[in-house]
């Protein structure tokens, strides 16, 4: 019945004689249009860029004669600076809107809220795009659509690029004119979300630990989810009843989490790993949580973000930690090729209470690539496995309730797709049939797995041919752009080159063999400084900050240079900026050789995010300061200033000072990284200023891999290396070679061997 309301109020087509068109060329005719508009009638907003508008929308239509506001041409009328819409009325429809190059501060890009606390109902948002509208600093936080109220759709919009703090999409259930609503979230592309190195970066949230106990009813269908990395939660629940069905996760780093609240379901979903690193599926928490006929494809997650975690709880949790699984249902999904689920996932002192009644059946892994298929961090006992099918090679001693035997696949939709080799049924109870057909309007298949090859095609179809705003064509393969080189000589031309073409991809080629700069030098562009010659190259400064600063959303090359830094002054020498800026940098220095640093060779500042920092092929001698400081995150919120730190095959001797100092502080579980390889470097008589500190410091760090190192004469007596957590992570130290140098400093979570 509901369903059938749904198309009535959205899906009908005016066909009154009697409506009206109105046009509206800026903020103020909108608010002439609220005043005078009939249900039924039609406001144009005219193409063109609307600048720093802050647009309210608050008439009301009817059933069958809503209100529509519609751009002139679709992707025409351009909302940008400081700018939002606020809808509050009933019965309105919004078509065609594209905001970019703009922010809307702490308020949300499109609320259903005006001023007054009073909500949308019955109201949609249709073709509409959001495209990188971010607030500048990426830790001021904002939404960029806030749902109250009831009855509402989002459905054929596009929202890629978000980068600053804050969920995505907020449905809000502040007090019962927003609980029991019944929003529809259908249709709509959500992509290119990078790591935010924080809470805070999921696309979509359903209440918060507040409102847990609160129905909400919202349907999350037929979307398509494409690299959405923001964080563990790529959808957050946090109330009850919602269903989240149809949906295509392709290759994102996350999970659907079933954080709070009760009675929802995940069905008919497919997550598309494709071997990405953490790309997961679902995480269960709280009770009657209903995880069923999904596929997972190569999903590579671990952890929290494994294909499927089933969490351990907290004895009388509050409502914003961990509360027991109970009364769960997980049936009928298929993994194919994926890395180990998890149950008891996140079993320690506090999270000591163990899954109850929770029914794991006719679940189907096709798996030659692994040795196991699940991990056990607790008692199981509670877990009541049936019918489940694994591939027959697999060597792992399995629980009861497991069964291997041949499987085959078939290829299916461009991938291979997993099945039985003979007519396998068990039969479910009668009491899950009979919530089954209340909650999915149809018996649970008695056939194992994700069987129907034809419904994956299906919802892989409309993902690219339904999901989105048509009109909107932005590609996101990587843009060949011009790059301008010039041989510099002298320090003078090395300033003006990069002074007279920032925003621009440089390759600056040194010449010369003293390079004097009298002021710092900005990186704006993705620039290249490199030099066809081996003689070494003098930096001479002034007192000073720091020689470069890395903006924002930018990258800072070094290659095959020889760089003597001896008449260097600053106390930095290479920085990213302090702005707090939302855009992600890089910087990667390879086959170069620095001699006679003092102070810090590169240092993070405060709140500035880099995707990757890749040190390869260098040498470092005769040095004294901090070669890598990224430890300024002190807040405790679990922030960090660098996704993917990889240093390989470099040699540093003779240095006076810490190697790697990096920190995430706090116990915060939500993010992935960062990630920290040290693979194969040489360290000769380095020692720390008093010998107390480790050389190398990893201090909250989710997951890194010493190997292969040589450590001869470094920090004898004293600690060589640090590790510190408060979380649990994944720390590898294997096949390194010390030799009359200090001690590691482990703790639970160091894994070492020869």
């Amino acid at each position: 019945m509901f369903e059938k309301l749904l198309i009535i109020i959205f899906a009908i087509s005016i066909s009154s004689t009697k409506a009206n068109t109105i046009i509206a060329a800026n903020a103020t005719e909108i608010v002439r249009a609220n005043t005078n508009v009939q249900p039924g009638d039609t406001i144009i907003l005219r193409n063109g860029e609307w600048k720093n508008v802050h647009l309210e929308l608050y008439c009301s239509g009817s059933i069958y004669k809503p209100i529509i506001f519609k751009a002139e041409t679709k992707g025409k009328v351009i909302i940008t600076g400081n700018s939002n819409l606020k809808i509050s009325g009933k019965f309105i429809i919004v078509d065609g809107l594209y905001f970019t190059n703009g922010y809307s501060g702490s308020e949300g890009t499109i609320t259903f809220r005006n001023n007054k606390n009073e909500g949308a109902n019955n109201c949609r948002l249709t073709n509409t795009v959001i495209n990188n509208f971010n607030n500048p600093k990426r830790l001021n936080e904002n939404h960029w659509v806030i749902l109250y109220g009831k009855n509402n759709r989002i459905d054929h919009c596009t929202f890629v690029d978000k980068k600053n703090l804050g969920v995505l999409l907020a449905v809000k259930l502040d007090d019962e004119r927003s609980t029991e609503n019944f929003h529809s979230i259908d249709h709509n592309y959500f992509g290119v979300r990078l790591p935010l190195a924080s809470n805070g970066g999921e696309i979509i949230r359903i209440g918060v630990s507040e409102q847990c106990e609160y129905n909400s009813n919202t349907q999350i269908t037929d979307n398509f989810f494409e690299h959405c990395d923001g964080e563990t939660e790529i959808i957050s629940i946090k109330s009850c009843r919602n269903t989240v069905k149809n949906n295509l996760f392709k290759e994102c780093q996350g999970a659907v989490v079933l954080r709070h609240g009760n009675f929802n379901t995940v069905t008919n979903n497919v997550f598309l790993g494709n071997n990405k690193p953490g790309s997961g599926g679902v995480r269960i928490i709280n009770r009657g949580q209903w995880v069923v006929n999904n596929l997972f494809y190569k999903c590579r997650g671990e952890g929290f973000r494994a294909p499927l975690s089933i969490m351990n709880g907290v004895p009388n949790s509050p409502a914003n930690r961990y509360v027991p699984v109970t009364d769960a249902v997980v049936a009928n999904n298929s993994f194919f090729e994926c890395s180990p689920i998890s149950f008891c996932e996140g079993s320690d002192t506090e999270r000591s209470v163990v899954p109850s009644h929770v029914l794991f059946a006719n679940n189907l892994f096709f798996n030659i690539k692994d040795s196991i298929i699940y991990n056990t961090y607790d008692d199981i006992s509670g877990i009541k496995f049936i019918g489940n099918l694994v591939t027959k090679a697999l060597k792992k001693q399995l629980t009861k309730g497991f069964e291997k035997t041949a499987l085959f696949t078939s290829k299916a939709g461009g991938i291979l797709f997993p099945a039985t080799q003979y007519n396998y049924r068990i039969n479910f109870s009668d009491s899950i049939q009979k919530v089954s057909q209340e909650r999915l309007v149809k018996p649970l298949a008695l056939t194992p797995g994700f069987s129907n090859a034809q419904n994956f095609i299906k919802i892989k179809a409309n993902a690219y041919s339904a999901c989105g705003a048509k009109w909107f064509n932005q590609k996101y393969s990587s843009e060949t752009k011009k790059i301008i080189i010039a041989d510099c000589k002298n320090g003078d031309e090395l300033t003006h080159f990069m002074a007279n073409n920032p925003n621009k991809n440089l390759i600056a080629n040194l010449t010369g063999q003293q390079y004097i700069l009298t002021s710092s030098l900005n990186i704006q562009g993705n620039v290249q400084i490199i030099s066809k010659q081996n003689k070494q190259i003098i930096f001479k400064t002034s007192p000073g900050d720091f020689c470069f600063q890395l903006i924002a959303g930018n990258t800072l090359t070094l290659d095959h240079i020889s760089l003597d830094l001896s008449e260097t002054k600053n106390k930095i020498f290479i920085t990213t900026d302090t702005s707090g800026s939302s855009n992600h940098s890089s910087f990667v220095i390879t086959n170069c050789n620095l001699i006679n640093m003092s102070g810090i060779f590169f240092k993070s500042a405060k709140s500035s995010i880099s995707d990757s920092i890749v040190i390869r092929n260098c040498s470092f001698f005769n040095g004294q300061g901090i070669l890598f400081k990224l430890d300024q995150e002190v807040d405790k919120k679990g922030y960090y200033n660098v996704e993917n730190l990889k240093m390989s095959n470099n040699t540093i001797k003779n240095y006076i000072g810490q190697i790697l100092s990096l920190l995430r502080s706090g116990k915060d579980e939500s993010t992935m990284g960062p990630t920290v390889w040290l693979r194969n470097n040489s360290f000769t008589s380095s020692n720390t200023v008093n010998n107390a500190e480790g050389l190398i410091v990893v201090n909250g760090i989710q997951k890194t891999l010493i190997e292969g190192n040589h450590f001869n004469n470094c920090n004898e007596g004293y600690t060589l290396i640090t590790y510190k957590d408060e979380v649990r992570a994944d720390h590898v130290f294997r096949k390194n070679t010390l030799i009359k140098s200090g001690k590691i400093s482990t703790d639970k979570y160091v894994l070492i061997s020869d």
